[in-house]
């Protein structure tokens, strides 16, 4: 794994990144603009789905506007991980932002479900290229050092989707139309593209295109089958139908399929010589937890927060706002902090413990917590998030030589959206299946304590469909026993799930103390010539464990 450049000082200096400030922090605002893209792209049709499918009608294909976003950005990220290592990534990124584009016309101007579901096929393909190619160009354009301080700032991105996804899809939905929420890519990213055009200058590296392609089909079949089993399973159908266990085989035997053919071929998809990095395979692990308590935590909160505390979609959506400033505020200064000192290893460490922390709290909320409360929970949570996202990101890249950036990169995200998927199924799975429970528990009591209503509900409820209808705003027009005991049926599902999580954080914690804390390098770097020396040299590189 070798790659050429020239020896000459001249031509060194003519690969490096321009150092003018005002350029690279233009850059930094285009790669925001387009993670932000990306990360709105995932959450912000969740209000506006209802009236989509009755504009579209299809309502049977619903559940696809967000799998298949799900699905290709999946699928993309270790993809163009890779190819923007061996071509360079900023052709590529342009033309990610391009296909984000187009999938967002197509999907504003579709007719019918087939063209939205497609539409947001385009757009998870370009999304997840996005959110890899902008990570890795940040190692492009700033040193190891100061790239924390830029990372944490980027960071934040994610904590103002996970709030203005939903908030803006609300919005759209009630004033302009669904519509817009796709429209408003487009200004977006022509803005980005011309910044990138004009400003942009990445290190020159020799092209070499030499595709896995067995390995990526396989890849691409395995996580589909994974995506797919842990988004239907359980919603779409039974856990134990044939068509959910296929869907898991499948998954298992393409998985090893996919590992074999990566032990055999020259130029893998995903290098194998990854795993043999101590700090890679650390963070691997945490960034699987991040995923599954983050995406888990997420996915259900605003249902939890509109069903039990009786809020609007938008007002559950402005409830979140603790959470995101708790994650923003604490990556940016965290960021900040690694910049100015150079050392990193112990921020995500104490941020696991915080957000386990946060779960815990979260744990012991019921429908009479006061919502400031609630929002200082939020806030625990978002803030032990802060601290950690991020910064695996740091560790991942300064663990490899620049030429292998963006695979590094690529894996680790690509683990973590794995990770996603799993906590967004295990979380929902519990959930539901304690809420029928609950719920069955529950009901009789308070119909019985309802008196006349109580009968006139009972006898217009039916069991065995009714639980899935239930909706915030009918929760207003029952007797108040029976709303109650809905509210805490929704409260007593949601809330030991978190309590089940805590482990998992704290165990993120317990993994990361081996970090091994590498040098940030003040000096930009360069395409080496021989990465695989690199990378040997790498585990002894590294400052004693503190």
């Amino acid at each position: 794994m070798t790659t050429k450049v020239s020896e000459s000082p001249k031509d060194i200096n003519s690969s490096t990144v321009e150092r003018d400030q005002r350029s690279l922090y233009l850059i930094i605002g285009a790669l925001m603009l387009t993670m932000l893209m990306s990360s709105l792209g995932q959450t912000i049709f969740a209000a506006a789905l209802p009236t989509i499918v009755g504009d579209l009608g299809g309502a049977n294909h619903m559940s696809w506007v967000i799998t298949a976003f799900l699905l290709g950005q999946t699928i993309a990220m270790p993809l163009l991980g890779k190819l923007g290592d061996q071509l360079g990534r900023k052709w590529l990124f342009i033309g990610a932002i391009l296909l984000f584009m187009a999938g967002s016309l197509l999907g504003g101007l579709s007719q019918n479900m087939m063209m939205l579901i497609t539409a947001r096929t385009m757009q998870g393909v370009a999304g997840g290229s996005l959110m890899i190619l902008s990570q890795a160009i940040t190692a492009d354009v700033t040193t190891a050092r100061e790239r924390g301080k830029y990372m944490g700032i980027m960071g934040s991105v994610f904590g103002v989707s996970s709030v203005l996804g939903p908030v803006l899809g609300g919005w759209f939905t009630d004033g302009p139309g669904w519509r817009w929420g796709l429209w408003l890519n487009i200004p977006l990213g022509f803005i980005a593209v011309l910044a990138i055009v004009r400003f942009l200058r990445l290190p020159s590296r020799p092209k070499n295109l030499t595709i896995d392609w067995l390995g990526t089909l396989t890849m691409a079949i395995a996580t589909s089958c994974l995506v797919l089993f842990v988004t239907w399973g359980g919603n779409e159908y039974e856990w134990s139908s044939p068509l959910i266990i296929s869907l898991i085989i499948a998954t298992l035997i393409f998985a090893v399929i996919f590992i074999v053919i990566e032990s055999k071929v020259s130029n893998p998809l995903i290098p194998l010589i990854l795993f043999k990095t101590r700090n890679f395979n650390l963070t691997l692990l945490a960034g699987l937890a991040v995923g599954v308590f983050m995406f888990g935590t997420l996915a259900y909160m605003p249902t939890y927060l509109q069903m039990v505390h009786g809020m609007t979609p938008t007002k559950a959506g402005l409830m979140m706002i603790p959470m995101m400033l708790g994650l923003m505020g604490t990556s940016i200064v965290v960021g900040n902090l690694i910049s100015r000192t150079g050392r990193y290893r112990f921020y995500p460490i104490i941020g696991m413990v915080i957000t386990g922390t946060g779960l815990i709290l979260m744990s012991t909320m019921h429908p009479d917590t006061p919502l400031l409360v609630v929002g200082i929970y939020f806030f625990v949570f978002g803030f032990g998030l802060g601290c950690t996202m991020q910064v695996l990101v740091l560790i991942v890249q300064n663990s490899f030589p620049l030429a292998m950036v963006g695979t590094a990169t690529g894996t680790n995200n690509f683990f973590r959206q794995v990770g996603g998927c799993l906590g967004s199924a295990l979380v929902g799975g519990l959930f539901t299946g304690r809420l029928t429970e609950q719920l069955q528990n529950n009901l009789p009591i308070a119909i019985a304590h309802s008196g006349q209503q109580g009968a006139a509900f009972a006898q217009n409820f039916n069991p065995d469909t009714g639980f899935s209808r239930l909706t915030p705003t009918a929760l207003h027009t029952m007797p108040q026993a029976i709303a109650d005991a809905i509210q805490l049926s929704y409260n007593d599902s949601l809330t030991p799930v978190f309590l089940l999580l805590c482990p998992l954080a704290f165990a993120s914690a317990i993994v990361l103390i081996f970090i091994r804390e590498k040098k940030l390098s003040d000096r930009l770097e360069t395409i080496t010539q021989d990465t695989d020396r690199e990378l040997a040299k790498e585990e002894e590189t590294v400052s004693p464990v503190s």
